[in-house]
């Protein structure tokens, strides 16, 4: 039986939430590192890499744990907070590259664009945030287990699966799929700029077709105006998976994890209480995905 895992993005509260469900998962007996292959987009795009290249699925949670530890022992009030980025604009086309008005490689393009003028951090210091998870990589490395992550050409609005044959490196290639435009800069590879993969689809499940079972996490699938668009796009993803005879194990956000969020995916200091919720969720589901897995 080949297995998939599909995870989808989230901010940085998703790869803490996404953290704490798959360690939650291990502790309990299911360690969907295991995968075949592994799918990835923004959030989901880093906490897959981590799994691809060999991270313990029961230690997932520990960093965002010990970063919580840290944070209460040693707070640091002086520390400059960043004003939110004005999103509205990236909500509004998001909305509109899933409806059935438009092209949406042309909605897309102009998310590109708008994320080209944004002004963001500089490219370096964004692909160097991604600090000891990737440290010391090959410019060239990919992982040697099946993984594959996503993103959209900032220029064209066309769409971008990376996989091991696409001759570029993990690292990139991740923070392409996690550049949320307006916040983070396009990522440069092979000459041209790519923003996060969620543009196309916060899961893009779709693409995990020919697997016998896929094991399918998704965030929080938006809000107001967004919420029926998107939901539909995840409703569609799945029945295309199992056209192709997969089965399919969707897990989303319980209460106590969408409490955990808050309102705003992109908040640091959500993480702890979203690992947390991860973990105590992935707890609760073991023995439902346990039976599927083994």
């Amino acid at each position: 039986m080949s297995r998939a895992l599909v995870l989808g993005g989230g901010g940085p509260v998703g790869i803490a939430w996404e953290c704490g469900l798959i360690a939650g998962l291990a502790q309990a007996g299911v360690d969907l590192g295991t995968a075949d292959f592994i799918l990835g987009t923004s959030a989901g795009s880093f906490v897959g890499a981590r799994l691809a290249m060999g991270a313990e699925a029961g230690r997932l949670a520990e960093p965002i744990l010990a970063e919580a530890a840290r944070a209460e022992t040693e707070p640091n009030a002086d520390a400059p907070q960043r004003r939110p980025a004005d999103l509205s604009f990236l909500m509004q086309k998001m909305t509109e590259a899933q409806g059935s008005l438009r092209n949406p490689a042309e909605v897309r393009a102009e998310i590109g664009h708008w994320a080209l003028a944004a002004q963001t951090p500089d490219e370096a210091a964004f692909i160097a945030s991604f600090g000891r998870s990737f440290a010391g990589l090959a410019e060239d490395h990919w992982p040697e287990r099946g993984f594959a992550c996503t993103a959209v050409d900032a220029e064209t609005g066309g769409f971008q699966l990376w996989t091991k044959d696409s001759g570029v490196g993990v690292t990139r290639a991740v923070a392409s799929s996690c550049s949320v435009p307006g916040v983070y800069p396009p990522v440069t590879l092979k000459g041209r700029r790519y923003i996060d993969g969620g543009m196309r689809s916060a899961t893009n499940a779709d693409l995990a077709t020919g697997h016998d079972l896929v094991v399918l996490v998704a965030l929080r699938i938006g809000g107001g105006s967004a919420a029926g668009p998107l939901a539909a796009r995840l409703d569609e993803e799945i029945a295309s998976l199992r056209e192709g005879g997969a089965e399919v194990v969707l897990v989303t956000p319980d209460e106590a994890s969408q409490a955990a969020f808050g309102i705003n995916l992109m908040d640091f200091r959500r993480r702890p209480d979203a690992v947390r919720a991860g973990l105590a969720q992935g707890a609760t589901r073991a023995s439902e995905i346990a039976a599927r897995w083994a």
